[in-house]
């Protein structure tokens, strides 16, 4: 007889636990390097937009990098390359509480806070310079039109590619894996080199990325309608 689908094989027992704890690595992923990559896109974008040459410099060559080195090789940099700068003691140390998954979480976040800093760069090009000149008139310091005047329109105007980046992020959690990050499809690869179930396992992982991403599109969506901003 011919290959028979069981999906049973992998959605109880061992091998389903071990999926659940691949699903919920990669959510901490997710969701830490997002949160991290934003607030560090928004500081990105405050310090270029100040007319210094030297910090304008060295947020563009962060950028560029980022944007144009693979992230694989990004991962590897921080997990081969860092550790070889650190005492000995330091990496026995974050080996022992798992220094790969704090390693994808910093690389992640990095990559995806140079993609956002641009998004919110492109929004703050939509802005009228008339704008801040107004904000500063009033009597705002540049930080406080940031803040309540300029950065509150341009999030807007970027949203739809920030929403974007979030799926790419979501997406690219699995390159972890690379690393020895226990993410979804590092424990799918786990669960068929154990079960023999190849299309099982990875049937069962290759849907609970489509619904997770179909749900971050539908949010998409939704956001973008609802925080839709015209510039006029």
């Amino acid at each position: 007889m011919g290959y028979q689908l069981d999906f049973s094989k992998v959605l109880q027992g061992e091998y389903f636990d071990l999926i659940l704890q691949g699903l919920q690595t990669t959510m901490v992923l997710f969701v830490i390097s997002w949160v991290l990559g934003l607030i560090l896109a928004i500081f990105l974008t405050v310090v270029r937009a100040i007319e210094f040459r030297p910090t304008q410099f060295l947020v563009a060559a962060f950028v560029e990098y980022h944007r144009n080195v693979p992230i694989l090789i990004q991962l590897f940099v921080w997990y081969f390359g860092f550790a070889v700068v650190l005492p000995d003691v330091v990496n026995d140390y974050l080996n022992d509480i798992g220094a790969e998954i704090g390693y994808a979480i910093v690389a992640l976040a990095l990559n995806k806070a140079a993609y956002m800093s641009e998004d919110f760069r492109s929004g703050l090009r939509s802005i009228h310079p008339a704008q801040m000149e107004a904000a500063r008139a009033i009597g705002l310091t540049y930080l406080g039109a940031m803040k309540w005047v300029i950065l509150p329109q341009a999030w807007r105007l970027a949203l739809p590619a920030l929403l974007g980046q979030t799926l790419i992020l979501f997406k690219g959690t699995s390159l972890a894996a690379g690393i020895g990050v226990a993410e979804l499809s590092y424990q799918a690869r786990y669960v068929e080199e154990q079960s023999f179930r190849i299309f099982e396992a990875y049937g069962v992982v290759t849907a609970i990325y489509m619904l997770i991403s179909f749900a971050i599109m539908w949010a998409s969506s939704f956001l973008s309608t609802r925080y839709r901003l015209r510039v006029k």
